[in-house]
């Protein structure tokens, strides 16, 4: 299998897999969802009760908008920093071993944040306060805060004489074992065409509109050349401007241009929630798969030996 990247950024990616077959890519995706680990907050500790007066006299009680369940859900959610060299699971920590699970907390395999947030106080104009994904202050290494692009994720509201504490754990796992460690989303792929003027005459109706394509290019002859259009993202404009007449300007028929599908070529794509990066996310997928099948090959030695 051969990998060219068609497109990147931050949190998304789209790649062009090559010499390949369906089976070999989905197992890629399968792995994506599936194998590939993430750091995720998976316990939650509250801090109740009511803080004693302060200069001016008020009482805070550890209340919210919404319950402690429905809040340690949405900090499940939030992504967090991922680096495999630091960490390891749990279950393979070796200051774990011989313990019961409520017991395990080594560094190794853990990470704490804190959150202590204050509603607003009697005399304040504010009517409530937003407790932000922001406002989790990690107890570690600074490279672990939340993501800057996600500290804006609101976790809860906070009324007058309201304020929340908790401490939340994060540690690795896997998206078979809940969705909170899925480290990307929208994943899918299609098989990748080149587009063909097959007759210029009839395509011409279609000239004539002038439309225009990535770049400002014009939809035109010579657009396709001798062996028509492999770039993808020009095949996808051409693609949405053929639909965009059919569907909208009446035209009924053969376009005089049709999509021919390239043997053993994929477009892969998907979007991170930036725990990782996507290319991160992808390598880590095709190492989860290569162990899987050294797994099954020893096995198998060890089954017919």
């Amino acid at each position: 299998m051969k990998v060219k990247i068609i497109s990147q950024n931050e949190r998304d990616i789209k790649l062009l897999l090559s010499e390949t077959t369906v089976s070999n890519v989905n197992s890629i995706r399968r792995s994506i969802m599936t194998d590939v680990p993430k750091m995720a907050i998976s316990k939650v500790r509250f801090e109740m009760g009511v803080k004693e007066p302060d200069s001016n006299g008020e009482r805070f009680e550890s209340l919210s908008a919404l319950p402690d369940e429905v809040i340690a859900h949405r900090l499940a959610l939030i992504p967090i920093p991922t680096y495999f060299e630091d960490f390891v699971f749990p279950e393979d920590d070796p200051a774990n071993q011989g313990l019961p699970e409520d017991k395990w907390g080594s560094p190794a395999s853990r990470i704490i944040y804190h959150c202590s947030v204050q509603g607003p106080g009697k005399e304040d104009e504010d009517e409530f306060k937003v407790v932000y994904a922001g406002d989790l202050n990690v107890l570690g290494d600074s490279k672990l805060e939340i993501p800057e692009h996600c500290k804006e994720i609101p976790i809860t509201l906070l009324s007058k004489g309201q304020y929340i504490e908790f401490y939340a754990y994060a540690s690795l796992g896997r998206g078979n074992e809940h969705a909170k460690w899925a480290p990307a989303a929208g994943i899918g792929y299609y098989k990748n065409t080149k587009a063909v003027l097959n007759d210029k005459k009839v395509a011409k109706e279609i000239f004539n509109l002038k439309i225009k394509l990535n770049d400002d290019q014009i939809l035109n002859e010579k657009v396709f050349g001798k062996d028509g259009v492999t770039d993808i993202d020009t095949v996808e404009a051409i693609r949405k401007a053929v639909l965009h007449i059919e569907k909208n300007v009446g035209s009924v028929g053969e376009s005089g241009i049709t999509f021919e599908e390239i043997p053993g070529e994929f477009v892969f794509h998907y979007e991170t929630d930036g725990a990782l990066s996507p290319v991160e996310v992808f390598n880590r997928a095709c190492e989860e798969l290569k162990m899987k099948f050294d797994s099954i090959n020893e096995q198998l030695e060890i089954a017919l030996s």
